[in-house]
């Protein structure tokens, strides 16, 4: 088959959602309150609607997507897979590399996968307002566009350094109709305090998360929640539609399978979503490499612990079982804003203890380069985040070329880069360096969750 796109018909979108805690040999464990007790569905009520919470909750297999989720998802779903016959050629390598194009969306990326089931919730849960954090303002404007179409007011704290460096994201949230802060503000304690410790702090999604959060709880009417674009499990089985989308575009294409699986992981969201199928085919046996990629100056999941912690710098979140940085921790400003995250979610985490995913770190400088020759291949401008999986993705092929073995390699191209051209800029003009995280720095980061509780490391050992 010579076909570069790979169409499903809507007719064969997925009716389900995968959930990868009925099948890992050792489910997460819970998350924990202040006492060190497991947080009930009941304490985080303020913040979720029960709907999300029971899915949160869930370790049922499949669970139903919505008609009406699937009539907005069917606007860009399902997105086309693509052969990347000009990358392959440019680099002389055997393997076939495809990739999910989740770049079709409105908002361009894969949030929208769960910002409309999200929406949609706690639309049906008769809340009105949503609020939310963003880094380099991917799921902020995904979070604007399904709130647009859901009927729900929407009110977004983006991290300063993405603020500053994207203002174009804050056009297209406003757009939508939805309003977009700089964190840390004024408008919170919680960015109050930030501010008066660090007035010239760049932000962080923890900072953020705490103010999207208290801005939440804080409407004594009972009708704002707040959502979360990665991280939490019913965010990544939204995002599951990526992977068996693939599944079913792979089997066109003419392929038995695919023998490595690559995605960036900031929180966990897209990787996830393309990665969990398949880690499913693992565990029942399969032989496939799976890679989550992030940056050396946030190595969440090459570097840091599995420890307890919270998800945000208040300590306003449960703690949650997942490799961290430290909830204090603020990554440097580097262009990739939604991948400077402190934690990873604790499904991927406990993937990775166990062995189910390798996963790798690359430089900034080392991403963009694997950007500009994704650019005059391919054609696609990608985001920053993108780029740490496009530059594992030539690292694998060269590999293929040099063992000389025919490998189908599969990465999920998260999103376009449209609105971050400033850091193509500085790259093209040689202004952009790499700041990989210090052995000091990351002591320091890591030094917040000495006294909390320390989770139980389960694993079968088979991986």
């Amino acid at each position: 088959m010579n076909a570069t796109k790979i169409f499903l018909a809507e007719k064969d979108m997925p009716r389900q959602w995968y959930n990868l805690a009925a099948d890992l040999p050792n489910p997460p464990l819970p998350p924990l309150g202040p006492d060190g007790n497991p947080v009930s569905p009941e304490m985080l009520a303020p913040v979720f609607p029960m709907n999300l919470i029971e899915q949160e909750v869930s370790t049922q297999r499949w669970i139903d997507i919505p008609d009406e989720v699937n009539g907005i998802l069917k606007l860009w779903r399902p997105s086309p897979l693509y052969r990347a016959r000009r990358l392959e050629k440019a680099l002389g390598t055997p393997a076939r590399i495809y990739y999910k194009n989740e770049g079709v969306s409105p908002a361009g990326s894969h949030k929208p996968n769960t910002a409309v089931p999200q929406a949609w919730y706690n639309k049906q849960f008769g809340i009105e307002k949503l609020t939310t954090e963003t880094g380099a303002g991917q799921w902020g404007s995904a979070l604007a566009f399904a709130c647009a179409l859901v009927g729900l007011e929407c009110k977004v704290f983006m991290v300063r350094i993405s603020f500053d460096q994207k203002p174009f994201r804050r056009l297209m949230m406003e757009t939508w109709g939805g309003t977009c802060i700089p964190s840390p503000s004024d408008q919170t304690q919680a960015g109050r305090a930030v501010l008066a410790e660090m007035p010239d702090t760049p932000g962080s999604l923890g900072i953020a998360i705490s103010e999207a959060v208290e801005a939440a709880v804080a409407d004594q009417s009972g009708k704002t929640r707040y959502t979360l674009g990665s991280v939490l499990n019913h965010v990544m089985l939204h995002q599951t539609v990526i992977g068996q989308e693939a599944k079913k575009q792979l089997k066109l294409a003419g392929e038995k399978g695919a023998d490595v699986i690559i995605g960036c992981a900031g929180g966990g969201s897209n990787f996830a979503g393309l990665a969990f199928p398949f880690v499913a085919d693992k565990i029942a046996g399969a032989d496939i490499e799976i890679y989550p990629v992030e940056p050396t100056s946030c190595p969440t999941m090459t570097r840091a612990p599995f420890a307890y912690d919270h998800g945000d710098t208040a300590g306003m979140t449960p703690l949650l079982p997942m490799h961290s940085l430290g909830h204090a921790f603020v990554p440097a400003p580097i262009h990739a804003g939604g991948l400077r995250y402190h934690g990873m979610a604790p499904l991927v985490s406990q993937a990775i203890v166990e062995g189910l995913l390798t996963p790798k770190a690359y430089n900034q400088t080392t991403c963009y380069a694997a950007a500009i020759q994704w650019a005059r291949t391919e054609g696609f401008i990608s985001a920053p985040e993108t780029s740490h999986a496009i530059a594992a993705v030539i690292e694998e092929a060269n590999k293929a070329k040099e063992e000389g073995k025919e490998k189908v390699i599969l990465f999920n191209w998260s999103g376009h880069g449209l609105m971050d051209l400033l850091g193509y800029q500085k790259y093209l003009a040689g202004d952009l360096v790499d700041i990989p995280l210090s052995d000091e720095d990351l002591a320091r980061g890591i030094a917040v969750m000495k006294d909390l509780p320390k989770p139980e490391i389960r694993k079968t050992g088979k991986w």
